[in-house]
């Protein structure tokens, strides 16, 4: 049997994060999983409660949280922090994952985390941000198993004209298709982009990748796709990385099969999950 506990972190810019631990039933300290969500999502979206479970009844300790940007707070499956969505940047997520890591390889579980054995798991752009830290200082020599689903391979993926609208009207307005709402983007995540374009390379973050890692990704990928998984790929094999593999799922979208409200696991989605956990259990226990 499983449980779960909900957190509160505040970030060194003073943003709160809601997030949640699941434990496993296990007394002795156990390694711990990072969960990032992608963009416009959350962490009890679809698969992220039952990629939870299924990793603490494997014997996990796994950490999920909202980005603080994210527009989304506990409980709730629409966006009511507009403020806080238009306010984000991807250099504020980068806090924000550094602060949950912080947290859970402090004293957020206790004694049932084992800080010696940290690995973290994104999806989409969360995937993106996760490559970031585990590439770079202070988190590269911390992070001993990696695994991103469906993940970008760059940040700037909109058009010179669309950033010149962008840039004339002040904000960005993105269509959240399951909910219907229209979100606003602020200059900020702009501006962010481009004055720290090295430090938000995630190609580049891909070549010093020191721990192993997992890149699944669905061959039919409709938000993100899949030549992006092999430009990460081959970033890997050409960087520090000592083992990289590549998992490429025949005729899967962006979410593998899977929808909110989660309606149970599809066949792609069986697949990611059995290879994440035989990833995490290989490089971890």
């Amino acid at each position: 049997m499983t449980t779960t506990e909900p957190f509160t972190l505040d970030t060194p810019s003073g943003h709160r994060i809601d997030g949640l631990l699941d434990l496993p039933d296990r007394p002795d300290p156990r390694p711990v999983v990072v969960v990032c969500h992608g963009f416009k999502g959350f962490m009890e979206w679809g698969f992220f409660p039952y990629l939870a479970e299924l990793l603490a009844d494997r014997g996990f300790v796994v950490a999920r949280f909202n980005f603080s940007g994210s527009g989304m707070r506990p409980g709730e499956d629409r966006a009511t922090d507009l403020a806080g969505f238009r306010a984000n940047t991807f250099s504020r997520e980068q806090e924000d994952l550094h602060t949950v890591l912080d947290a859970v390889t402090g004293n957020l579980a206790g004694n049932r985390a084992d800080s010696k054995r940290l690995a973290v798991v994104g999806h989409s752009r969360g995937g993106g941000a996760a490559i970031l830290t585990a590439g770079s200082a202070p988190w590269r020599n911390s992070i001993r198993a990696l695994v991103t689903w469906a993940s970008v391979a760059t940040f700037d993926r909109i058009g010179e004209e669309e950033k010149a609208a962008w840039r004339r009207d002040g904000v960005f307005t993105v269509l959240n298709s399951r909910t219907g709402q229209e979100m606003e983007m602020g200059l900020g995540l702009l501006d962010d982009l481009e004055q720290n374009r090295a430090t938000l390379d995630v190609t580049a973050a891909a070549q010093r990748v020191s721990a192993p890692w997992l890149i699944v990704h669905g061959e039919e990928d409709e938000s993100v796709p899949v030549a992006e998984a092999d430009t990460l790929h081959r970033a890997a094999e050409a960087g520090e990385c000592p083992r990289s593999e590549l998992e490429r799922v025949s005729e899967a979208g962006h979410t593998f099969g899977a929808v909110h409200p989660f309606a149970g696991p599809t066949p792609h989605l069986t697949r990611a999950l059995n290879a994440t956990q035989t990833w995490l259990r290989r490089h971890l226990e």
